[in-house]
């Protein structure tokens, strides 16, 4: 996403995102998903004894950087040439194709989406402000909406905010150090 690639392939051990156990018969590969499909439902968490993240994993990122304006297509790497099939126009190479979103992502929110494991602190937010962070109207944080503030950070760290149910909502960049927050808050 931060290098403005035009896709990302992922090499599993099975052809893409299928609508239910790929072992089982009747089960139909996705080949297409969009931007508004949810083709999670026939996803387990189970992975291969050889992989470090299963199918759950695979579609969870590749959800993300197509939303980032990035295509994404999920292919099974045991296939001879599968690469080299995959940018030859016309090959039949099963594989499962996410559709980049038409809106490609600042690098600034595409930093923000690939750092929740570096959030130096959080900030929890009433119900008024979860709603206005959720909704698909653009939205800053305003003070009166925060109802604590954790960690130690400084302005422009990576936060996480928590609705008020303690679950994550969303992440940002923080516009005060952590004291500044908490002088703040509620006002």
């Amino acid at each position: 996403s931060m290098m403005n690639m035009e896709a990302l392939i992922i090499l599993s051990n099975i052809d893409g995102v299928y609508d239910g156990d790929p072992a089982l018969p009747g089960t139909k590969l996705i080949t297409d998903i969009t931007e508004n499909d949810d083709a999670s439902g026939g996803i387990t968490d189970t992975r291969s004894s050889f992989g470090r993240g299963g199918m759950a994993t695979k579609y969870r990122i590749a959800t993300k950087v197509a939303s980032e304006g990035t295509a994404v297509i999920i292919a099974n790497g045991k296939r001879e040439n599968v690469l080299i099939d995959l940018l030859t126009p016309d090959a039949p190479v099963p594989h499962t194709l996410f559709h980049p979103s038409q809106e490609a992502a600042s690098g600034l929110k595409k930093w923000i989406a690939h750092s929740e494991d570096f959030a130096k602190g959080n900030i929890t937010v009433n119900e008024g402000a979860a709603e206005a962070i959720l909704s698909p109207v653009r939205a800053s944080l305003l003070p009166v909406g925060v109802t604590g503030v954790k960690g130690n950070f400084e302005e422009g760290d990576i936060v996480s905010v928590s609705g008020p149910d303690g679950k994550i909502i969303a992440w940002g960049k923080a516009g005060y150090d952590a004291d500044g927050a908490r002088e703040i808050a509620g006002a």
